[in-house]
């Protein structure tokens, strides 16, 4: 599931004091005798129980690396992404840090080269452990770079409703399939909520519809079929599938089903609130259905109804990565933190579903099975999705079954890939070009992904200046590298 991307990835986001302090001086440090402290940048809240959790983890990875010491770092959602870019811009030496525009700044240099330790060293265990999909999506010129998390290695856009209006209301989610779909839900809630926000999103969020791909990432409006169907390179708002979804998004804007200010706004809407009653998540088989979504909510049975099409994706191939800061002084040790996040259970476990013995408990600990406990809830785990290799997870007693195991590596192995699966664009001769695109876009994208602006003359004056910014030749660029990549294929 995402935050950002969902969902994220949506993904799916704390003031100039650490501004100041991060740049320079946030990378791994001594600590103790022959101790290193391996520093770990990521988005989010700190847990509650973050001392005890930490103690667990670092006890845990002393077992096998006795000098590190792990310290992870908070950062606040909506203020990630800018301090991040900071960091990164300013060579900052930090250790681990949870990856933003992966492509760009690798191949800015920004990043250390993982591949040595990956396919040779410290981490080549937790290497073999992932989908060949993550790596194929992450190789630039032969290099890696960054070390995604193994889990949704396909996944689908779902509109998510809030089951306490679901029951409420006695509303048939089955029959929804797309956004139209939902209209209907939101004229309920609209008239007999008026405390409830409709669709609860807010800047960031980004329209979604069948299986499309963005060769430069969603900063960019280009865009290309995923399912291989036809080899174009198009301009995402031109498509008539992404203008259908607008028209709907503004008619909910104007009916009031969208917060007025969702272009700008850093609202969160909480999985376990009833402030909201749609949302939009992306959901991959390790979220067993809607099972994710439930744990994150603190119980709430969250559903969801599919948008879009699984692949293997050059997104979700990017959608949670760490990186190492190429100026962070213990790039080794970073590595092994790495490696005991993605192939030591007792390590990840305690992350992601709390501290044994406060959060949860073994029913069974041959066949990893669990228990959690009244303590498991909102504020003491961190998301699966963004931590480590979800395959050594434990799942719930009674909740994951061997059967929900078995179908979920079925349809991993199952799943086909996306067209434009390890397609990365050099851009190195149209940056100014991309510049320009960026500038333009960040006047328009918002307004019409949140529903503000009236869709069809407000592309249209996009259009024209984004023409004058040189999107014909970027697209031309991408065209024509994109075709030499599929001829390979």
């Amino acid at each position: 599931m995402k935050k950002w991307r969902s969902v994220m990835l949506g993904i799916m986001a704390a003031g100039a004091v650490f501004a100041l302090s991060a740049c320079g001086n946030s990378g791994g440090s001594k600590s103790g005798a022959n101790k290193v402290t391996v520093s770990m940048y990521q988005p989010g809240d700190k847990p509650k129980n973050y001392t005890e959790m930490i103690n667990k983890v670092n006890k845990e990875i002393q077992k096998k690396y006795p000098n590190i010491q792990l310290d992870m770092k908070f950062i606040a959602w909506g203020d990630y992404t800018k301090k991040l870019s900071v960091m990164v811009t300013s060579g900052d030496s930090y250790d681990l840090a949870f990856a933003d525009q992966y492509t760009t700044n690798a191949q800015r240099g920004a990043y250390a080269d993982m591949t040595d330790y990956l396919k040779n060293g410290v981490a080549k265990k937790a290497y073999e452990a992932v989908d060949p999909a993550y790596w194929k999506g992450l190789e630039i010129k032969g290099k890696i770079y960054g070390f995604p998390i193994n889990a949704n290695v396909y996944a689908r856009d779902n509109l998510a409703f809030n089951p306490t209006f679901v029951k409420k209301y006695k509303m048939d989610i089955s029959k929804v399939h797309s956004y139209a779909d939902a209209t209907p839900l939101l004229e309920i809630i609209k008239k007999n909520e008026p405390n409830v926000v409709g669709f609860g999103i807010a800047t960031g969020y980004g329209v979604k519809d069948r299986a499309v791909e963005f060769p430069l990432t969603g900063a960019f409006p280009i865009a290309v079929d995923a399912s291989g169907k036809d080899s174009k390179v198009y301009n995402y708002y031109d498509m008539p599938e992404t203008q259908a979804n607008l028209k709907i998004m503004h008619e909910w804007y104007l009916k009031g089903y969208i917060p007025k200010d969702a272009a700008t706004s850093t609202a969160v809407y909480n999985l376990q609130d009833d402030t909201w009653f749609m949302r939009q998540e992306t959901v991959g088989p390790f979220d067993y259905g809607g099972t994710a979504l439930k744990n994150a909510a603190g119980g709430k049975d969250i559903q969801v109804a599919p948008i879009t099409d699984p692949y293997k994706s050059q997104a979700q191939s990017q959608v949670a990565l760490w990186t190492i800061s190429k100026a962070s002084k213990h790039k080794k040790e970073a590595m092994e933190v790495l490696s005991e996040l993605n192939t030591n259970p007792n390590v990840l476990n305690n992350i992601v579903w709390g501290v044994q013995g406060k959060q949860w408990n073994f029913t069974d600990k041959a066949k990893g099975k669990i228990k959690t406990t009244s303590e498991y809830k909102p504020g003491y785990f961190i998301g699966g999705w963004m931590m480590g290799n979800n395959a050594i997870l434990y799942t719930q007693d009674g909740v994951v079954t061997d059967k929900m195991i078995q179908e979920r590596n079925e349809n991993i192995k199952a799943a086909k890939q996306s067209a434009m699966l390890g397609f990365i664009p050099d851009t190195s001769t149209i940056n100014t070009e991309l510049s320009n695109i960026a500038n333009v876009y960040g006047k328009y994208g918002q307004l019409l992904a949140s529903g503000t602006a009236d869709p069809l003359p407000t592309i249209k004056k996009m259009d024209a200046e984004l023409k004058t910014a040189g999107f014909d030749k970027v697209v031309a660029l991408i065209q024509k590298q994109y075709d030499a990549f599929r001829a390979k294929q």
